[in-house]
């Protein structure tokens, strides 16, 4: 177990002691930490996000909060989100808690299925092809990358210009193209990401998204004049409709015989005494519940090597995690590690919050656990659809 020194830059830490596990890239503008996700939600305004949403360019026209990144690594909660709205006018407060509640659809779809969300759920997207289905000749295109590749993230629209780009139009493997994808962007989780991916070119629905030049010009006007394919445009009319096969419908989608193991403890556990708190990636806020729970105990945090390793994620993503441990270390004592969080957690009794994730299961031995802050607690009904699963969800308050 290597220690990193958080007192050094970023850059230098990156470079000395976490050389290799991250792949080189810029620095994202959206700064992490606790003290940075609260002032976006504290100068959160919705109006017109019905309308702008999704606006593409100019930047300033568009609605999105840019609040993803926080809420992913649970700086941010999906109920103090949800709250925050609730004086906003009634078309944007819906349709901006709607899109919450798609984040939080993922999340339990993901904590049902695990790793089987990595396969088609409903109908197989045609296309194999391993190769690059991004064609950066189109200005669209390249706006978009490079957008994700400087700041690693985008606007829920150009998330499916790219997903619909890569697979729809152009072929290419639908999972090549959300890891891709997965490893730029700042609020990067597996939940949402194959989510998204899974519904825009058709495997959730068997209707995929046709991305074609109309969308460009309403929602980016002006990108086509100045794109060098502007008079052989590829993408000038919609792809032809898909029929695409159903598969085998997995059993966990209609419903799930163990929703207790799925949404995790609905109160603290205890198993013996903690001497430390281990945070997340899927926890990383001050008001993480074993962080809370426990105030006079030091925070500890473990970047997992061999996993970081395997991934390859872009810098930007490292960058962020060590902003929002150095802020973090500004209040509590944190010890930050490089090494198995997993091994960790055996050598030491820890506290640890419940993270709806497949990796999870890995904790063997835990002193305390913690419930996951759900917006709402995952149900063993179908989970087919958005529609489908909102059905049986209770009126959140």
């Amino acid at each position: 177990m290597k220690t990193l020194d958080l007192s050094l830059e970023s850059e230098e830490i990156l470079q000395h002691q976490l050389q290799g596990l991250f792949a080189p890239s810029g620095k994202s503008s959206i700064r992490g930490g606790q003290t940075a996700a609260d002032e976006a939600l504290a100068e959160l305004d919705i109006r017109g996000y019905a309308n702008n949403r999704s606006e593409v360019l100019p930047v300033s026209s568009r609605g999105a909060s840019v609040l993803s990144p926080y809420i992913r690594h649970n700086l941010l909660t999906l109920k103090e989100v949800w709250d925050r709205v609730a004086d906003a006018p009634a078309k944007d407060r819906e349709k901006f808690r709607d899109e919450l509640l798609w984040q939080e659809y993922a999340r339990h779809l993901y904590a049902r299925l695990g790793r089987r969300m990595f396969r088609a759920l409903r109908f197989q997207p045609p296309g194999e092809s391993p190769a690059d289905g991004w064609n950066r000749d189109l200005a669209c295109i390249d706006l978009v990358l490079e957008e994700l590749e400087q700041d690693g993230w985008l606007v829920n629209q150009t998330r499916m210009w790219l997903a619909s780009h890569w697979s729809v139009r152009n072929g290419s493997d639908w999972l090549q193209g959300q890891e891709r994808m997965y490893r730029e962007l700042i609020d990067g989780s597996r939940a949402a990401n194959l989510l998204g991916w899974q519904w825009t070119v058709g495997a959730g629905t068997g209707k995929p998204y046709g991305f074609a030049r109309w969308q460009v010009e309403k929602r980016a006007p002006g990108t086509c004049l100045s794109c060098k394919l502007n008079k052989a445009c590829p993408i000038q009319d919609f792809p032809e409709e898909q029929q695409l096969e159903r598969v085998t419908r997995d059993e966990l989608v209609e419903s799930d015989p163990h929703p207790n193991r799925t949404s995790g403890p609905k109160i603290p556990m205890s198993f013996s005494k903690p001497e430390k708190v281990l945070l997340t990636i899927d926890s990383l806020g001050d008001n993480d519940p074993a962080l809370a729970a426990n105030p006079e105990l030091p925070a500890v945090f473990v970047f997992n090597e061999r996993a970081l390793q395997n991934l390859q994620l872009s810098a930007k993503r490292a960058h962020f995690y060590l902003e929002t441990l150095k802020d973090l270390a500004t209040r509590r004592t944190l010890e930050v590690y490089l090494g198995d969080p997993y091994v960790y957690a055996t050598e030491v009794p820890v506290a640890v919050t419940f993270a709806p994730v497949p990796s999870f299961s890995k904790f063997k031995s835990l002193a305390e656990l913690h419930p996951f802050p759900w917006l709402t607690p995952p149900h063993a009904g179908s989970v087919r659809s958005f529609s489908a699963w909102r059905e049986k969800l209770p009126k959140i308050r």
